[in-house]
């Protein structure tokens, strides 16, 4: 369960503070698959930021899976993303110089995961999103799509909770971006909570619940 509750937060302008979320509160499922749509500077992005606990409120509450994270520090945020966020972002965010497999294995590299055990995984994600024959393929040798499959390959590998995923098709043409939507789809029938942040209409299409971010305010 991930809950909100009366959710605020401003950012520093010079000698004043600019609100960018507003009392908000959201409650999403377990197993729920949410859109997150609003023009640019609506907040949406920073509403992101707090649900993958790569940012913390001004006031207000937010508990994921019973858990309070709002007066949480560093090192405790690092912990819950580690346990149940994977990422997925639209720059792929991927090493160039790494090949996919050791992409894949990066955050086991972190949470000292034995190597083998490492390998293993790694090479049963890229299975699961397709890419079992581009184990050693670096991403320049891959196109935007599978470079794409490769990131929500890596965000998975830890078995996390929720995958959230920032304008995931972005940098991909319209059909790509229709098959990486296709692929949330199947981990979302497979049991994970999905939180997508899109501008498009056609990709929101693809959750079951569309939350709508304008001014600081969601609906």
């Amino acid at each position: 369960m991930i809950r909100l509750s009366n959710a605020s937060k401003s950012y520093r302008s010079g000698n004043s503070a600019l609100p960018v979320l507003k009392s908000v509160s959201l409650t999403i499922k377990p197993g729920e698959f949410v859109a997150i749509m609003g023009p640019s500077g609506s907040g949406k992005s920073t509403l992101l930021n707090i649900l993958g606990c790569l940012d913390t409120l001004d006031s207000g509450a937010y508990d994921l899976f019973g858990q309070a994270i709002s007066n949480l520090d560093e090192d405790g945020l690092a912990r819950v993303r580690r346990k149940y966020i994977g990422f997925v972002f639209q720059s792929f965010n991927l090493i160039p110089r790494y090949t996919a497999l050791r992409n894949v294995e990066l955050p086991m590299v972190y949470s000292r995961t034995e190597p083998s055990q490492r390998t293993r995984r790694a090479k049963h994600a890229l299975e699961l999103v397709g890419l079992g024959d581009r184990l050693e393929h670096t991403p320049a040798q891959l196109s935007g799509g599978q470079q794409q499959r490769v990131a929500i390959a890596r965000a998975l590998i830890n078995n996390p909770n929720v995958i959230i995923a920032d304008e995931p098709t972005g940098s991909l043409d319209s059909k790509t971006g229709h098959e990486i939507m296709h692929l949330l789809q199947r981990l979302h029938a497979g049991g994970k909570t999905i939180v997508v942040v899109t501008h498009e209409d056609d990709i929101a299409a693809y959750a079951q619940r569309i939350v709508r971010v304008k001014d600081g305010k969601a609906t």
